[in-house]
């Protein structure tokens, strides 16, 4: 059975709690075991880590004190532990390091017009499965502006700028809302999307979410097989000598 871990806490405002029960039963409804912690205690075990197929960060504005917790993720990714998560839970978790933005692919740096924007969520034409079958829809919600890593396979867009602000006299630019990336051999996804529990709980946010954590998942089962045929491939060549 595929293993998860939920890690939820932070900033309260993002309903941690409320969006980790939502993707606990999303996992499970996919056939995961699926552990949840509120503390960022469940990172410290880097070897536990590296046994899972996937982690869920729903964890907003940490302090400085996580490092080794990070780095030990870190590790559990590049080994190909997927990483998946929404909104701030992910990509506004750990302000001041950088090897966390570096590995989740962004960060969040502004919300211009606050809560309540209504936007247009556009979804790419790509290959990847995690879109398919998904047409552009309208979220009324935070619009969150991101620093993208360039690297990212971008699925989905909104278009900046909606509300008045400092960067209004800039032109259009259609801002990162979900996207994939690879850290080692490990799968990372993440969408823009889940302010809050409604949010995550809607229809498309939710099918996304869940092809995310499925695709992420899937990195640990292609880099277990590429560990095995390396070698079994090695045991050929010694046998045949």
């Amino acid at each position: 059975m595929k293993q998860a871990l939920i890690v939820w806490g932070g900033w309260l405002g993002h309903q941690p709690q409320e969006v980790a029960d939502i993707f606990r039963v999303v996992l499970e409804e996919e056939g995961f075991a699926v552990e949840v912690s509120d503390t960022l205690d469940a990172f410290n075990d880097v070897e536990k880590l590296k046994a899972l197929d996937l982690i869920v960060p729903v964890w907003t504005m940490s302090g400085d004190s996580a490092n080794s917790q990070i780095a030990n993720v870190s590790a559990a990714v590049q080994s190909g532990v997927g990483l998946a998560g929404c909104h701030g839970g992910m990509c506004d978790s750990f302000r001041n390091n950088v090897d966390w933005q570096f590995m989740t692919g962004g960060q969040w740096v502004a919300h211009p017009g606050n809560d309540g924007v209504e936007y247009v969520v556009n979804v790419k034409h790509t290959t990847s499965p995690i879109m398919e079958g998904i047409e552009d829809f309208t979220v009324r919600s935070e619009q969150y502006y991101l620093h993208v890593d360039p690297a990212v396979e971008v699925l989905a867009t909104t278009r900046f700028p909606l509300a008045p602000g400092p960067h209004s006299l800039n032109k259009a630019v259609d801002m990162p809302v979900v996207w994939t990336k690879r850290w080692g051999v490990g799968h990372v996804f993440y969408s823009s999307l889940g302010h809050q529990a409604d949010i995550v709980d809607m229809p498309q946010a939710k099918l996304i979410m869940r092809r995310g954590f499925l695709w992420a998942a899937e990195g640990k089962r292609r880099a277990v097989q590429a560990a095995a045929a390396a070698a079994g491939s090695y045991t050929g060549m010694g046998d045949s000598n």
